[in-house]
């Protein structure tokens, strides 16, 4: 299998075999790596994908990769897929073809303090490309990229596109600030105006990307750096 092609702007470092991407990169910022540096394991039933950031703003506003890369990512499989493929997410890293869960999204920072400015910010993201358990329509709200018509779509495709689009993103969002970015994830996201578990309805985001829920009167907001793992 090719090895992906990354822009000049990012540079490729691929792990094999069972090794998780994102805790490899997670390891590689910690020991002060380029940001820019991309981690990726290529595997016969998933792609895993993770990318370093050094952001020069607050973790609250540097959260907004996690969205950002996101949207990249909708973008690629977008182009890539057939066009009666539909790709959305979930505000909590959900990444949902034809309407069922086939990957995630996951962040990490060097620090959890909103306001203070991280040292590094990794964004990672795993897609299903093959079922290994239980035959293909067993688990209808689980699925896996091959058994949704996309066949066609090569691992290393989508991760070069991805990367090209989220550089695409992330040049806007420096120029443009989130509103941009904010508009394009709020049209891609799942559950919008439903139920939220038992919490409330699910209203949208605010300007940071934080999940607002209508509970009776009240409206609680949910920090994208909510979702942040060690």
């Amino acid at each position: 299998m090719n090895e992906p092609v990354f822009p000049p702007l990012l540079t490729g470092h691929s792990v094999q075999g069972g090794e998780d991407p994102f805790d490899r990169a997670k390891a590689m910022a910690a020991l002060g790596c380029d940001a820019g540096t991309v981690v990726y394991n290529i595997q016969a039933d998933r792609l895993r994908v993770a990318i370093v950031f050094a952001p020069e703003v607050p973790l609250q506003d540097a959260m907004a990769m996690l969205p950002l890369c996101a949207v990249g990512f909708q973008n690629a499989l977008g182009a890539l897929a057939p066009p009666e493929v539909a790709v959305h997410l979930g505000w909590d890293g959900l990444i949902c073809v034809n309407g069922a869960k086939c990957g995630m999204f996951h962040a990490a920072a060097s620090a959890i303090e909103p306001d203070k400015e991280p040292n590094w910010l990794v964004v990672g993201w795993e897609l299903a490309l093959l079922q290994t358990s239980g035959a293909p329509g067993e688990t209808p709200d689980i699925t896996a990229l091959y058994d949704e018509g996309c066949a066609e779509v090569s691992p290393t495709q989508l991760v070069e596109s991805w990367s090209r689009h989220m550089l695409t993103w992330l040049n806007r969002w420096q120029e443009d600030g989130n509103s941009p970015l904010h508009g394009e994830w709020l049209g891609l996201l799942r559950g919008v105006g439903e139920p939220y578990g038992e919490t409330g309805v699910f209203l949208g985001t605010d300007e940071r990307f934080g999940m607002l829920i209508r509970d009776g009167a009240d409206t609680q907001l949910r920090p994208l750096t909510e979702l942040l793992e060690n």
